[in-house]
């Protein structure tokens, strides 16, 4: 509940404009490191099948603590934790462009993911109140929806730009003055809250729903150089698995959980959050293996690898705003989410046969714009739809729970499938054996949203009508 007098019109999208800035760096953080890879990789010492924990220790930190932040963003205020994680981000984005160790990279792309798990479920409960109940509603969906994949695509440009004419370490502190600005304007453009949700803080649901999904990704991940039926691999993949067992035990006994299980059993959610995990598994795969594929296979410079994938990003932004929401009010929600995704697992099946002596032209720009497309699409139907579904008053549990569901479903789908691409390629691969290694990836990422799909198709039911539908039926 607010504090003060509502905002201005100006301010309140003035407010928006710092929400989706936080939804395109929260998301730009994942990918900015893309084609700066091959440098980080030579500057500190990772191995090919390693290297991916430069992104899946944020991935990891930042689904594993939404929940955490969702709750936090409900107990004491949605603008503090999104001030809090504004400077948690900028303590780790330092840390990480000044390592010069494995650990200490890993260290600060984990504290990158913290911060951007107390943003996250913050800003989007920031939006609700800015825009909930009004016409502009839906209009502010689209431009906090389009920001995540702009966000995505947008990063590998920019990553690619600073990699080439600056150094690595330029990609994690691009993010400070970014933060700077936000933080400048948030007291004036943002809501002021009171704290909402009373009762203690289920830190031993964060500690083991984080550890557990980090082993399960650390086992994927290490598999294929230690053997996946071995008892390394065994032993963490158990320990994995039954962290998160206990993590819905705490959550079925606990006064104040992360996430009331009952939240789960509406239909709408569910399906919608499995739609975002699957997004997430295949759309995320799809841009770090391209970007691999532009500069180990084809010999692309980090600038004009990300230059490459900007088209994508264009046809993101004119498909979200101006495209997307008219389609989604004539044919709804399920139908948005089923075709988005049907089409990125086309993009995807076309991108498996890219070849070692490829062109962009042919091999990478058609497929790619198809798989945008189809992005595009089911994103923000997705979201929308996830949130609608939960109570008012659980809007920031709902709001991390939707994007625990696409950062949890990139990393377990990028380790899944870096386990597939290495156990193919192998060490020291030739262009040939590391396109067959992609081709592969992007097979199984076809694979996944082909599956988001179908489950989508059987499992979402049709809204119930109500006023609130009624408004908001191009956002959800």
């Amino acid at each position: 509940m607010t504090t003060h007098p509502p905002l201005s019109p100006a301010k309140r999208w003035l407010g928006l404009v710092l929400i989706a800035t936080a939804q395109f760096v929260v998301i730009m953080d994942t990918s900015i490191i893309g084609v700066a890879l091959p440098d980080i990789q030579r500057a500190l010492g990772f191995s090919p099948e390693s290297l991916s924990w430069v992104f899946n220790a944020y991935v990891v930190a930042f689904g594993g603590l939404l929940l955490l932040g969702g709750r936090l963003s409900d107990a004491f205020g949605a603008r503090k934790i999104f001030v809090t994680g504004w400077l948690v981000l900028i303590a780790g984005s330092i840390m990480a462009g000044a390592a010069s160790t494995i650990g200490l990279e890993l260290a600060g792309r984990a504290i990158q993911g913290a911060g951007s798990a107390l943003i996250a479920p913050a800003a989007l409960t920031l939006l609700m109140m800015l825009f909930g109940g009004t016409a502009d509603l839906p209009k502010a969906f689209a431009v906090y929806g389009a920001a995540a994949p702009i966000g995505g695509t947008a990063g590998v440009f920019l990553g690619g730009v600073l990699t080439e004419y600056l150094s690595w370490p330029w990609v994690f502190y691009v993010t400070v003055p970014i933060a700077a600005f936000v933080l400048a304007f948030t007291a004036t453009a943002l809501p002021r809250t009171a704290r909402k949700a009373s009762g203690s803080i289920d830190l031993g649901g964060a500690v083991t729903v984080t550890a557990g999904l980090a082993a399960v990704v650390y086992a994927v991940v290490n598999a294929p150089e230690v053997g996946w039926l071995t008892w390394p691999t065994l032993a963490v993949l158990a320990a994995g698995i039954v962290l998160l067992v206990f993590f819905f035990i705490i959550q079925a006994r606990s006064r104040s959980p992360l996430l009331r299980l009952g939240l789960l059993r509406a239909p709408r959610l569910a399906s919608a959050n499995g739609a975002q995990l699957m997004l997430g598994a295949a759309w995320v795969s799809m841009w770090f293996f391209l970007n691999l594929y532009l500069q180990q296979v084809l010999g692309a410079t980090a600038f004009l690898a990300g230059a490459a994938l900007l088209p994508m990003t264009g046809l993101v932004v004119i498909v979200m705003i101006a495209l997307a929401p008219r389609l989604q009010a004539r044919f709804g929600a399920k139908s948005m989410i089923v075709t988005g995704l049907l089409l990125l697992a086309a993009g995807l099946a076309w991108l498996a046969f890219v070849r070692p002596d490829g062109t962009y032209a042919v091999d990478v720009l058609p497929a790619s714009l198809l798989s945008a497309l189809g992005m595009s699409l089911a994103f923000v139907p997705s979201l929308g739809t996830a949130i609608d579904a939960a109570p008012a008053a659980e809007t920031g549990i709902a709001s991390g729970l939707v994007s625990t569901s696409y950062q949890i479903g990139s990393a377990l789908g990028l380790a899944v499938l870096t386990a597939i691409v290495y156990g193919i390629a192998g060490a020291d691969a030739s262009k040939a054996e590391l396109t067959q290694g992609y081709s592969a990836a992007f097979i199984g990422a076809a694979i996944l949203a082909l599956v988001g799909a179908i489950v989508t198709a059987i499992s979402m039911s049709k809204p119930r009508v109500s006023a609130r539908t009624a408004e908001e039926s191009i956002s959800v």
